[in-house]
């Protein structure tokens, strides 16, 4: 039985055909890859030896990798998530259970994401409903995470480095990193620095933290004076995630900052990035510059006091939205929408009033929520109205709502589509279905491996084609020859006319090429037949004259065609016929030759005179079987 090893702990658990199962060390339900090919198994337990230790980008590759392999394994995607948001399973020493942290995460919703939604796809029931649990509990520390992050201030530069080595001892790279907060520091920046940044902080305090310093962070310093300490876990996890919000947002800039070590030793990853040697004299100066010049910081602006004049309309306005929201939460859809009303009577441009009358009309609960409807809200009045009067957050949050359902319903028509494309083509075996595939698949261009299998469908829609068409020429060919072979002008015109909708066939365009040899045949096969005849009438007797007539005409016809075939030889094996028929009267001449030569006795005149005549009509047959 394969061995697997325990994605919660690390554990080894017997493989077994079930998709779930429970680890006997840290007693946890989990689901489990039910792949018999021992090299996938294999992948799987180095791709989650990765994972336990947070290596995140070299599990997430062999993820890929199997993937790659088989595009069916749910597993395989629910690996690709776990990495995706850095999830690590802990355990909690009230409840000693394993529970998931998150080391990466996203304003990206995991319910949304392509790779959840192949794992739910592909899972049976059982496997389906973990991962959606699972998910839910993702999703929900995803949000506890983000609402953390929003406290935190705003950073302008994250230095990124190796705090301690391998002994535990503190790294050169941290001394550099204090200096560079500190310099970094008096020239008025915001710097997150996580020796001091952090030094307040719980473990489980880290990630609210350590995202919104990267989120906000217009710049990264990411030192290293080692190669291996660029590639540190939590060194690459950082500058890994700063590189992927740099794809998204322009104005984000990382700067590679290297020591006691060459250029080139730096990750693939930095390539592209202007790297900075920090032995070289003025090096902290060359980076405040570069810094600055992302960095615009502004001069604080005068304290303007205004006076602020409550109204009653704003004193009022508030408990009604309260009131309002809390309708929505207890699914009180007709309330929550009378309470916006109300709110909108005294201002009608109030946005959030909008939003609770979209939520009701929707019968959405929470506003998280709306972006699990199941279909876009973009069309609804409300909507256009929130958008109309909303800040830039609102609107910012419900244009990425729509967007979210759009994509999400976009990769479940895809997957749909997908799949019924796999099971036509699993299926198939006429052109049509085939033909059918191939335009599935077309609909889908660039989804997993949907051009691929759309090349294999129509790959096999030619090859049948290509049959069907061979068999068809087959037909007329044997059919073109057998016509042509019947003699007469008529088949043979035909045969050659159907012989003409097949060139390139065999050996159709030299039988075209020589066309004439059908006409050929026909007066070979005639010629044949009427002397095989006329020979026989002659051995008997019969209509000497005429046979005689039909025998030289037959050898005139073969004449013509002397150069054709074997015609020349059939006109030897005639001549041989002929003198074989000649023969008993050639015969029977020199018998009466030598008996008229050897007359003796007393009638010897008499005789003579009688062999004469018997001579004379010899001869006269002689002549008549002259060609």
């Amino acid at each position: 039985m394969a061995i697997l090893k325990c994605k919660m702990c690390g554990g080894t658990m017997e493989m077994t055909n079930e998709s779930v199962a429970v680890c006997e060390y840290c007693g946890t339900q989990q689901t489990v890859p039910t792949v018999q090919d021992s090299n996938l198994q294999g992948l799987f337990n180095r791709a989650n030896a990765l994972r336990i230790k947070c290596e995140f980008d070299k599990a997430e590759q062999l993820y890929e990798k199997i993937i790659s392999a088989d595009n069916t394994l749910a597993e395989a995607y629910w690996g690709l998530i776990l990495c995706k948001y850095g999830i690590e399973y802990v355990e909690d020493p009230a409840t000693f259970k394993r529970i998931p942290t998150c080391h990466r995460t996203s304003f990206d919703s995991i319910i949304a994401d392509e790779d959840y939604n192949c794992a739910v796809d592909f899972a049976d029931d059982a496997s389906q409903k973990l991962y959606i649990a699972e998910a839910k509990e993702i999703d929900r520390l995803q949000k506890e995470i983000l609402a953390l992050s929003q406290k935190e201030e705003p950073y302008d530069v994250f230095i990124c480095y190796k705090e301690t080595d391998e002994d535990g001892k503190r790294t050169q790279d941290s001394v550099i990193a204090n200096d560079i907060y500190y310099q970094l520091t008096q020239e008025g920046f915001k710097v997150f620095y996580a020796a001091i940044t952090l030094e307040d902080k719980l473990g489980s305090a880290y990630e609210p933290c350590i995202f919104a310093a990267l989120n906000s962070s217009k710049v990264m310093l990411s030192i290293g004076t080692k190669p291996e300490y660029f590639s540190a876990v939590w060194v690459k996890n950082e500058w890994s995630r700063f590189l992927k919000m740099m794809k998204k947002d322009r104005s984000k800039l990382l700067i590679p900052c290297y020591r006691d070590m060459d250029a080139y030793e730096l990750p693939d990853e930095f390539a592209h990035l202007q790297a900075q040697d920090m032995s070289k004299i003025g090096f902290i100066n060359d980076v405040v510059r570069g810094i600055k010049k992302v960095i615009v910081k502004e001069e604080t602006a005068p304290t303007v006091v205004q006076e602020t004049v409550v109204t009653n309309n704003s004193v009022n306005i508030t408990p009604l939205i309260e009131r309002a929201f809390m309708f929505l939460e207890d699914g009180d859809w007709s309330s929550a929408n009378e309470y916006c009303e109300k709110v909108l009577d005294q201002d009608p441009k109030y946005a959030q009033a909008y939003l609770g009358k979209l939520m009701a009309e929707l019968k959405v609960s929470g506003k998280e929520d709306l972006k699990n409807c199941r279909l876009p809200f973009d069309e609804k009045n409300n909507y256009a109205k929130a958008i109309r009067f909303g800040d830039e957050e609102l609107v910012a949050f419900l244009e990425n709502c729509t967007t979210t359902i759009k994509e999400r319903n976009e990769l479940n028509r895809k997957i749909d589509i997908y799949q019924k494309a796999k099971e036509v083509l699993s299926k198939a075996k006429f052109i049509s279905d085939y033909e059918k595939a191939v335009d599935m698949f077309a609909e889908i261009s660039g989804f997993k491996d949907a051009d691929e299998l759309r090349n294999e469908a129509q790959n096999k829609c030619d090859e049948i084609k290509d049959i069907i068409e061979e068999e068809r020429k087959e037909k007329v060919y044997k059919e073109a020859l057998a016509q042509c072979n019947i003699g007469d002008d008529i088949s043979i015109e035909g045969g050659i006319q159907k012989l003409e909708t097949i060139k390139g066939y065999k050996d159709v365009d030299e039988l075209l090429a020589n066309r004439n040899d059908f006409y050929n045949i026909k007066i070979y096969k005639e010629a044949l037949r009427k002397f095989a005849i006329m020979t026989q009438n002659l051995r008997e007797g019969i209509l000497v004259d005429m046979s005689m007539k039909e025998i030289r005409d037959v050898i005139y016809k073969l004449n013509s065609i002397s150069t054709w075939s074997d015609t020349q030889e059939k006109l030897n094996e005639c001549y041989k016929t002929m003198e074989d028929i000649r023969q008993p009267f050639i015969e029977e001449k020199e018998r009466l030759k030598n008996e008229y030569d050897n007359a003796k006795g007393v009638f010897v005149s008499k005789k003579r005179q009688e062999i004469q005549k018997q001579l004379q009509v010899v001869e006269e047959k002689l002549n008549k079987y002259v060609l």
